[in-house]
């Protein structure tokens, strides 16, 4: 097993549809920068309201991910 070290960064995504959608559409722009990911943990969730019905998700995660 080896002993890796991990970096933590943090995201905000968003969506229109869904929460997962949101964290989903978070980590697939990070990707495109950033290599290796390997875990998130929600902080935090919230939405936008529009004529009294959810518009938009945003969910905050920390990302980790190896160094190399």
């Amino acid at each position: 097993m080896e002993n890796n070290v991990y970096k933590l960064i943090e995201l905000t995504g968003t969506s229109s549809s869904s929460i997962e959608d949101a964290v989903n559409n978070a980590l697939q722009q990070a990707a495109k920068t950033v290599q290796n990911m390997r875990w998130f943990t929600v902080v935090e969730t919230r939405g936008a309201i529009h004529e009294d019905r959810v518009s938009q998700w945003q969910v905050t995660v920390k990302v980790g991910f190896t160094l190399e």
